[in-house]
């Protein structure tokens, strides 16, 4: 199962970067089954004022909240277990907590590849990846 994060969401709506939007699209019709965690939506309302220069509205965000939702094979919704698995994470691997929140909610969610520009690739979990998109 797959997961993409809040970054690459953005970059599929950001048209001042026609390279990573155009790859972050791509990604979005080969990463299947695909999920959606609760953080991430949350997230990308929030990061998506990044575009209001762009005239991208907030109605905007929430309508493409809703296609990104609709492109979704499930939500991953929080539980308190997630927030063990993130402290562990936190403290094993040195990640900031954002990130360890939503690696521990991916984890718990069955996601086995976390698709991310800005996570760290290579980070050693068994039985999870982080794959940046953009290289290659």
């Amino acid at each position: 199962m797959n997961a993409i994060d809040t970054n690459v969401w953005v970059y599929a709506y950001d048209t001042r970067e026609p390279a990573k939007r155009g790859k972050a699209r791509e990604l979005l019709e080969t990463a299947t089954p695909l999920v959606l965690p609760w953080q991430v939506g949350c997230e990308f309302v929030a990061a998506s004022r990044k575009l209001a220069v762009l005239g991208f509205t907030q109605d905007d965000a929430w309508d493409a909240l809703e296609q990104i939702m609709e492109l979704c094979d499930a939500i991953i919704l929080p539980t308190p277990k997630v927030w063990d698995d993130c402290r562990e994470l936190q403290q094993v691997a040195g990640l900031h907590y954002w990130d360890a929140l939503l690696i521990a909610a991916c984890r718990a969610g069955g996601v086995t590849r976390l698709y991310s520009e800005d996570l760290p690739a290579g980070l050693d979990l068994p039985g999870f990846e982080i794959a940046n998109p953009f290289l290659a």
